[in-house]
């Protein structure tokens, strides 16, 4: 995966705390530990979307949707 470079604005207090990772050998390098932070975020953030649409589906819908079609004789099912 290609890497771009960019500068960020960071609050000195948590870049000391970000510091205190890498000297203590949680992270190889400031860029690893903020790379996995915003991946972590986005993760989680994805995760609150579909949970989000999730709960906009409703449940008997789906499942009346997801059995249509079962009532049918299974004799005419192509064979596999």
């Amino acid at each position: 995966m290609s890497s771009s470079k960019i500068a960020i604005t960071i609050e000195t207090s948590m870049l000391s705390e970000v510091d205190a990772l890498v000297k203590n050998h949680v992270f190889p390098n400031r860029s690893r530990a903020i790379q996995e932070a915003v991946k972590e975020k986005l993760n989680r953030l994805n995760r609150s979307l579909l949970a989000q649409e999730c709960a906009k589906l409703d449940p008997t819908y789906e499942k009346a949707l997801a059995d249509e079609g079962l009532t049918e004789d299974l004799s005419e099912w192509p064979e596999y």
